[in-house]
């Protein structure tokens, strides 16, 4: 298990990388400090590069026998990702989630941190810079509520529903050729599907029991790892598109999280 100082240094490390190397670049940009990776959709800026770079240098104080995988170290080196399939304990970290957002100045983005042992997660943080706080979740010990001010408070995913009664996240984006028409006319089929182009933020919403499910068409350890966990100890589920049990790995598919067993069947196979 992790020690409850471990989670304490790594949360104060988490808010004072925000507010030293994000914050001040928040809307401060200029386009050279924003590049695009794979398409205009998948951009870096200064900000998740330095960002990453302090977490990464810090992180190995905290726990000198972790490895770091950083999402933007794997986009520079994809044998990164190799240290999360061996035995011991790795820190995943999305410096900035939800860059698409960040760099066009709009307020919805976060920080992911995740601790996986052994292959399996067992400490997720979803930080809010903008607001201070945040959400985190142990294995077997609920997910909870944070800020500066106030107890923590414990997490409850909302009460079961029908899929066409259903509130949640899909970024159709994310999919493509024939997929993505079944996915799009299965989006007809819920109460209501929105994308924040922010994991961060989603699985906040679903943890705190304000929607229902997020799909995902793209398996990245720094978006997932710390979400399911945190949304698993509030209650509820997750599932690949092609019924495996998630794992914190980056492997071709896609990913259903829900608040209830019954609807996370019902909308793989819909989305399937």
């Amino acid at each position: 298990m992790i020690a409850d100082s471990e989670k304490a240094a790594l949360i104060a490390l988490v808010r004072d990388v925000a507010q030293a190397e994000i914050l001040p670049r928040f809307r401060q940009l200029d386009a050279a400090q924003i590049r695009t990776k794979t398409s205009e959709h998948d951009l870096v800026t200064e900000a998740d590069l330095q960002a990453e770079a302090v977490l990464t240098e810090r992180i190995a104080r905290i726990m000198p026998d972790a490895r770091v995988v950083g999402e933007e170290a794997v986009s520079q080196d994809r044998s990164v990702l190799d240290r999360l399939s061996g035995p011991g304990r790795t820190v995943v970290i999305d410096p900035v989630d939800g860059t698409w957002n960040f760099a066009r100045g709009l307020a919805l983005f976060g920080v992911i941190l995740a601790v996986v042992e052994d292959g399996r997660t067992i400490w997720g943080l979803l930080y809010d810079p903008v607001l201070d706080d945040w959400i985190t979740a142990s294995e077997g010990q609920g997910a909870w509520y944070a800020s500066p001010d106030g107890p923590a408070r414990r997490l409850s995913v909302a009460s079961p529903t029908t899929a066409a009664e259903a509130t949640g996240f899909v970024p159709l984006f994310l999919f493509h050729g024939a997929h993505r028409d079944r996915v799009a006319q299965s989006m007809l089929r819920v109460g209501r599907a929105n994308s924040l182009r922010c994991s961060c933020h989603e699985y906040r919403l679903i943890a705190q029991g304000h929607v229902d499910f997020i799909l995902s068409g793209v398996l990245n350890p720094w978006d997932h790892a710390a979400g399911v966990l945190i949304t698993q100890e509030a209650g509820g589920t997750a599932q690949r598109l092609d019924g495996r049990p998630y794992r914190p790995i980056l492997e071709p598919g896609g990913l259903m999280v829900a608040s209830d067993p019954s609807l996370c069947t019902k909308l793989v196979q819909d989305f399937s």
